[in-house]
């Protein structure tokens, strides 16, 4: 099974940091241990680069705000921005619940335009305030009564804690990572561009972001 150490050892023989059959120094492993996982943190904020959403699920309780994140209301990886969500009303024959969706202000500036924030009715929009370390969830107006909350969220990519960490992705995802990484070390090292490397980086990440790509369907406002 391909492990981080793995993916790190390629990336610098792609790279041309090492040779064939030569082992990188424990120095060298350990410092790209830790840009390899600079680069998943920052794929996992990129839609498209991210292969599925979860459904993050909380029951509202008439609160104005409900705090996600380790330790949080809602116990989950704390989320950069929610993607979509609806409400489910609980209230009716069990297996027939109807979902509703939910609209998403996408800024602050947005929800301080909102006159009462505090009137409670059927909800109707979701603000997420994406503080740090917890974010914040608003839903407006205030439940009026016990709804189920849906909210899709991208997950965190896999990291990698220790260079034995077995890589636990979509097979398309390794060639991506240690082309990618291999390009960012050879900056490290300060070492010249290889157009070659660059392009082959490149179409590997193309293959993530078209295999991920998923554009929902154009709405428009039922009055226009």
């Amino acid at each position: 099974m391909t492990t981080a150490l793995d993916l790190i050892t390629g990336a610098m023989d792609d790279a041309g940091i090492i040779g064939v059959g030569q082992t990188p120094l424990s120095e060298d492993t350990n410092k790209a241990l830790t840009r390899l996982n600079a680069m998943i943190a920052q794929w996992s904020r990129r839609r498209w680069l991210v292969y599925h959403l979860v459904d993050v699920v909380f029951t509202g309780t008439g609160a104005l705000s409900y705090s996600i994140g380790p330790g949080g209301d809602i116990s989950a990886n704390r989320p950069d921005r929610i993607e979509s969500g609806y409400f489910r009303q609980l209230a009716g024959v069990p297996g027939n619940n109807v979902d509703y969706p939910l609209y998403i202000l996408q800024s602050r500036e947005d929800y301080n335009q909102i006159i009462l924030k505090t009137m409670t009715s059927v909800p109707a929009y979701v603000f997420y305030d994406s503080a740090f370390p917890l974010g914040n969830i608003y839903i407006w107006p205030v439940p009026n009564q016990t709804y189920e909350m849906h909210l899709s969220v991208k997950p965190a990519l896999q990291s990698f804690p220790t260079l034995d960490t077995a890589f636990n992705l979509p097979p398309e995802y390794e060639e991506c990572i240690r082309l990618n990484l291999a390009v960012r070390l050879r900056v490290a090292y300060q070492l010249p561009p290889d157009a070659e490397l660059i392009g082959l980086a490149k179409v590997a990440l193309n293959t993530i972001k078209n295999t991920n790509a998923q554009i929902p369907l154009l709405q428009m406002p039922g009055d226009l």
